[in-house]
């Protein structure tokens, strides 16, 4: 994902939120369609304050914002005292260190306040005292029935009050863990689309289509086989010099898996005029 957007993405981001298409948004707004449709084309060239201050009021935002000058669509004179940052998150946020907008995305994901509430809840322990408290309980009855009925470690019994024993870290870490994946897993699918995310590639598909380019080829069997086996390490067979191509035979002749036909012509041997 892009750590800032540019005009282009703001407007049309803009638009799909509102979920209107290229001419109602002209109906709206007064604007030509073709103009709307210039101004978040990727290779947009220019937009005039008109068209700026009419879309600013339209969607309700700054105009710094549709010009990229400020992250903030609807807060730009927020006191900053009133966010309560402390200095190093202030510093943080300014370095560009990281994707201010994936932080943003996260802190405002539906699920965001319940990943602090456990991570707050794992940091004071208070929660952790009381599973404390009640494997100390399990372990004390685990004791006593050992010592009254003399019950092996596999006894039924036994063996159901020390697996009711939690180890607090481990859970807790679960929780918060499973909180971050939840919010993580919506952000990366919402960018599924984006010009920036890597495409869904299918490895076996690839690997296949490979294979058989290379078993198609229109050369001795030794080529074809030496061919495969290059598709398969990621070596490029058309750049192997006679040398390389010898040596890659030499050890191909070791594998009981493959048959290799005496070389009768080699890599690339001119033929005889």
């Amino acid at each position: 994902m892009y750590v800032k957007l540019s005009i282009p993405e703001r407007l049309k981001d803009l638009r799909v939120e509102r979920h209107l298409t290229l001419e109602e948004l002209a109906e709206a707004t007064g604007l030509s369609k073709s103009a709307l449709g210039s101004y978040e084309a990727d290779d947009y060239k220019d937009i005039s304050p008109f068209s700026i201050v009419t879309l600013a009021e339209f969607y309700g935002v700054s105009t710094d914002y549709l010009l990229g000058v400020s992250e903030m669509k609807n807060h730009p004179d927020t006191d900053l005292a009133g966010l309560h940052l402390s200095d190093d998150m202030m510093k943080l946020l300014a370095s560009g260190k990281i994707n201010n907008r994936l932080l943003c995305e996260i802190a405002t994901h539906q699920d965001f306040q319940r990943l602090m509430v456990d991570t707050e809840i794992c940091v004071d322990r208070i929660a952790a005292m009381r599973v404390h408290d009640m494997n100390v309980v399990l372990a004390e009855a685990q004791k006593i029935v050992m010592e009254k009925h003399n019950s092996g470690e596999n006894d039924l019994y036994m063996r159901t009050l020390e697996l009711a024993q939690i180890d607090e870290d481990e859970y807790f870490s679960r929780i918060v863990h499973g909180d971050l994946d939840k919010i993580i897993a919506d952000i990366r699918e919402a960018h599924k689309k984006d010009s920036t995310t890597a495409d869904e590639v299918n490895p076996s598909d690839t690997v296949r289509q490979e294979l058989e380019a290379a078993m198609s080829y229109e050369g001795s069997p030794q080529e074809r086989q030496v061919r495969v086996f290059c598709r398969q390490l990621g070596i490029d067979y058309d750049k192997l010099s006679k040398e390389d191509f010898a040596s890659l035979i030499r050890i191909l002749k070791k594998s009981s898996l493959l048959k290799i036909q005496p070389n009768k012509r080699g890599k690339n041997k001119p033929k005889k005029k």
